[in-house]
């Protein structure tokens, strides 16, 4: 009788189950159609443009993204400007006027965005001096045991059962 081994089974059955769960998200875009621009060109820079903008909301998607409703705001208020005839460049300052550099989910390498940008690798900077400097500091060197003098040492002997008497001392040349 021939013997069937499960283990190639079993590994299809588990691509099939969790490949869909690994695979890379698909790109779920917010962007409602009553949002679409007829122009297929202003749509288009549209769409660049909502790719570059934060959900103020989310904070961590574009608002091409978001279903927040301020991420659909302002996707309007993107696809208004560029109705009205305002450059990629006009509308970016548009809402970096009105919002900040924050709306930006790259904002640009500035004095008041030296935080932003070089904050983590001066907080790891920082932590790595320290890490070396505990790892420098030599730890206090003991002080040398004092020898125990006669008495010390026979109750030491007794503590131990030893009833020998006491150990002889040190050489009479050297103090205890």
């Amino acid at each position: 009788m021939r013997q069937v081994s499960l283990v190639p089974g079993l590994a299809l059955a588990a691509a099939l189950v969790l490949g869909p769960l690994m695979a890379p998200p698909s790109a779920a875009l917010a962007v409602q159609p009553d949002e679409v621009l007829a122009d297929a060109k202003l749509e288009s820079r549209a769409r660049n443009l909502s790719k570059h903008l934060r959900c103020l909301v989310c904070q961590n998607q574009s608002i091409d993204d978001s279903d927040a409703g301020l991420a659909r705001d302002l996707r309007i208020l993107v696809r208004e400007r560029l109705k009205a005839g305002d450059t990629d460049e006009e509308v970016l300052a548009f809402l970096v006027a009105r919002y900040g550099d924050f709306v930006l989910l790259k904002p640009p390498v500035k004095p008041t965005t030296w935080l932003l940008w070089f904050g983590p690798f001066a907080v790891f900077a920082v932590a790595g001096l320290g890490i070396w400097a505990a790892s420098r500091r030599k730890a206090p060197a003991a002080a040398p045991a004092e020898p125990l003098d006669a008495a010390e040492r026979q109750k030491l002997a007794t503590l131990l059962g030893r009833d020998d008497g006491p150990e002889p001392g040190p050489p009479e040349g050297r103090p205890s």
